[in-house]
């Protein structure tokens, strides 16, 4: 059973819905139970960074979440879910994240249309299984106005240009994230959520 983390933001509907789409057992939860036999967490979100956080406290679920991930079980970040993921973000002040990998979330520059929303290709940095059958210059859908300046290069699978060099695909380990919305991206999406099924087990 995949646990899709249910912590008051929005897009939670459309990732249940592509992951029963692949004959997966999901369920919307944010009972620490329920999350700790799971064999698999996603953490979609859209919406701001601080409200995020102080909603994963309010549960209870930064802890549970942290736990998870130190027994290695995969923990999948989708758009605001994979920003979490980071140390801080720099939305509308100074939050901190949940601190699993380094790096921090900053603001499009000057001169660039925010939100950055629409179709962009991708551009591998790097083989990895969870861009097994992705080609260069394959489309996906983003939508957001902060974007992740990683402390570590190496943990990018596929970047996006958006003015900027922007990381649309990180792993490090048993953690996986996407800036963009894999659900919302086509057969490309589609391929890169079969991949994490895979991965899954």
């Amino acid at each position: 059973m995949i646990a899709i983390i249910d912590y008051g933001v929005g897009n939670i509907k459309n990732v249940y819905k592509a992951f029963v789409g692949l004959d997966l057992d999901v369920t919307v939860t944010a009972d620490e139970n329920v999350i700790n036999k799971s064999s698999a967490i996603i953490l979609p979100g859209v919406g701001a960074f601080k409200d995020a956080m102080d909603n994963l406290y309010k549960h209870g679920l930064v802890d549970c979440i942290e736990k998870n991930v130190q027994k290695g079980k995969l923990l999948f970040g989708i758009c605001l879910g994979m920003q979490l993921l980071y140390e801080k973000s720099h939305e509308d002040g100074e939050w901190k994240g949940l601190g699993l990998l380094k790096g921090d979330i900053v603001r499009f520059g000057e001169g660039l249309k925010v939100p950055h929303m629409g179709w962009n290709s991708l551009i591998k940095n790097r083989e990895d299984m969870i861009g097994k059958g992705i080609k260069d210059g394959e489309y996906v859908y983003f939508v957001h106005s902060y974007y992740l300046k990683p402390k570590d290069e190496d943990e990018v699978v596929f970047w996006t240009e958006y003015g900027v060099k922007v990381p649309a695909v990180i792993r490090k380990d048993n953690i996986i994230g996407m800036q963009f919305h894999p659900e919302k991206s086509g057969k490309t999406g589609l391929k890169l959520l079969k991949n994490i099924k895979e991965m899954i087990g």
